[in-house]
């Protein structure tokens, strides 16, 4: 009788006592009613993206401002331009499992390098806000509309070799790029950056449709790391 009752007090107690030395959350604070974690890749790695599940986490630094000097930092308009689509969280995350991981989307945080380096949503590449600026080089949207889907499109003149046809894209002079994208295999996009008053994401979309990129390929998602953070979602290094 001893023995079981010593028992007994050490099977209540232990479980007490590794709980109090290694605290443990339920995963009491899901996403939906019906969805708590969404897997994708990163730079290699599988991250699980969830909700942080200390009921008394809160936002600190930076995203807990409300006011920021305006200009720059104005609150952005809830569309970008006709056609392309302003999504929240849920959309994001449907968008990371249906298209991203399907290999046919990609999530691209237009941010500076710095600002991916500290932080970014699962998934994202860095493709930075003026990338698609007129007066960008070519050679910078060649290599950054290729992560995408995009190529040069072919001549129909067979004496111009494929090396001559890139020589003329890469040529800073934007009026020889015009109308020479192949947007035919183009992916589809989200492009976000800090919050509601960051103008990097909707400038880049602006450079994107300047080109020619489809309007109905590109989706928006204003809310951007405050928001995302604000609700306790995973973030990762950006190289990480």
């Amino acid at each position: 009788m001893i023995r079981v009752f010593k028992m007994n007090i050490y099977s209540t107690l232990f479980p007490l006592l590794m709980g109090l030395m290694f605290p443990v959350y339920a995963l009491d604070v899901n996403i939906t009613k019906t969805l708590s974690t969404v897997n994708t890749a990163h730079n290699g790695k599988v991250i699980k993206i969830q909700r942080i599940q200390d009921q008394n986490n809160m936002l600190t630094g930076g995203y807990t401002k409300t006011s920021r000097q305006c200009p720059p930092f104005c609150i952005q308009p809830v569309q970008v331009s006709p056609n392309v689509t302003t999504v929240g969280e849920l959309e994001v995350l449907e968008f990371i499992k249906k298209k991203v991981n399907q290999g046919t989307g990609v999530v691209i945080d237009a941010r500076t390098s710095s600002w991916f380096e500290k932080s970014t949503i699962p998934s994202s590449i860095n493709i930075p806000f003026n990338t698609f600026d007129k007066d960008s080089s070519n050679l910078i949207k060649v290599s950054a509309l290729a992560k995408l889907g995009v190529t040069v499109k072919s001549t129909t003149d067979s004496d111009v070799s494929i090396i001559d046809q890139m020589l003329g894209m890469l040529k800073d002079d934007v009026e020889t790029a015009s109308g020479k994208w192949d947007f035919s295999r183009a992916k589809d996009v989200m492009l976000w950056c800090n919050g509601i008053w960051c103008g990097q994401s909707p400038r880049a979309i602006r450079g994107m449709l300047a080109l020619g990129y489809p309007a109905e390929k590109i989706y928006y998602y204003r809310g951007g790391m405050q928001a995302w953070q604000s609700l306790g979602l995973t973030v990762v290094e950006g190289n990480n």
